[in-house]
């Protein structure tokens, strides 16, 4: 792997946070008269530390993009603000360390892959011997040929490579905050484990990467933390450790007890008849003792946490049963 150079020195916020935002929501009207509304994010507050690796997660329409549109300042909230670096959300001058991969991106398809990295580094002021020195060394980054960069057009690329190349331009002005939108999308699985070593090494350089992706099972190797959004509320958000337990999870099953006894006890608890599951954290040998006072018995025990998967469908589930 080779190494993005770093910036210039920068006037940029002392704080630890690289992005913030706070009660951010986006409004749209719709319809013929423009008199209906559709929320499609609503109150959305964090902060992520430098150098920190997020990961958003939520089924289609749950307004991941539109989150990522307005803390890059493409879209404006109805309500809300953000900072970026120390920075307004929207400040031209912090658009200089940010780096942008859009889901469904659209290049100019006449020009060849090196000549759109080069028209992007001049887009950032690039000088120009640099920028070759970058471009080189950004396209064996993502496994591109060169000789096949500087000389196929991109309506002659693969998805997968578009995909490529697209990574490779948004890395380009070396940004110091980076912001994926599906960057595994349209990958084969070598590219797709290229893409999660380059966001590991850009981690392990003290970038900040915020993205987007359906992938969980990416999710769950990269990220320090991950958020759950689903029509346009936050849901949960933590570590894995935080929202799936510890090695030192059990999954429990057994008879007996109300909802009301074993809740304070068990995470994610459900009952099929008189059988209930759920997920302990606490302490087992006086977990066990506590059924046993109130005439319940554990018929399964595993030491197992859930997977990202599981808990992602249930707290969809949860939010929907909110409504």
């Amino acid at each position: 792997m080779v190494e993005v150079l770093t910036n210039e020195s920068q006037q940029q916020s002392n704080s630890s946070n690289a992005i913030v935002a706070n009660g951010l929501s986006k409004t749209y009207r719709t319809g013929f008269w423009l008199n209906q509304k559709i929320s499609s994010l609503q109150d959305f507050s964090l902060s992520i530390r430098k150098g920190e690796t997020f990961g958003v997660l939520g089924p289609n329409g749950a307004g991941k993009t539109t989150l990522l549109k307005i803390l890059l300042g493409i879209v404006q909230p109805t309500a809300g603000t953000g900072e970026i670096l120390g920075y307004p959300l929207g400040d031209r001058t912090a658009k200089r360390y940010i780096g942008y991969l859009p889901e469904n991106a659209y290049y100019y398809d006449y020009l060849t892959g090196w000549e759109l990295l080069d028209f992007i580094g001049c887009l950032f002021g690039v000088e120009a011997s640099l920028r070759r020195q970058r471009i080189a060394d950004l396209l064996d980054l993502v496994g591109l040929s060169q000789s096949v960069a500087r000389k196929k057009q991109l309506r002659q690329y693969s998805k997968g490579m578009v995909q490529r190349i697209g990574v490779a331009q948004a890395l380009i002005n070396d940004p110091d905050v980076l912001f994926l939108d599906e960057p595994m999308s349209g990958l084969d699985p070598v590219g797709r484990y290229q893409v999660r070593e380059i966001i590991l090494m850009l981690k392990n350089q003290g970038k900040t990467v915020f993205f987007n992706s359906h992938i969980l099972s990416d999710v769950e190797l990269i990220c320090d933390r991950i958020g759950i959004l689903n029509k346009g509320e936050l849901v949960a958000m933590g570590t894995l450790n935080e929202l799936l337990g510890t090695e030192q999870s059990y999954q429990v099953s057994g008879h007996g007890g109300s909802e009301a006894q074993l809740e304070p006890w068990l995470q994610h608890l459900s009952f099929q008849g008189d059988t209930w599951h759920g997920q302990l954290a606490k302490d087992l040998p006086e977990f066990l003792t506590y059924i046993a006072s109130i005439g319940a018995k554990a018929i399964a025990i595993e030491l197992a946490r859930q997977t990202l998967e599981e808990f992602f469908i249930d707290q969809i589930k949860a939010s929907r049963h909110k409504e």
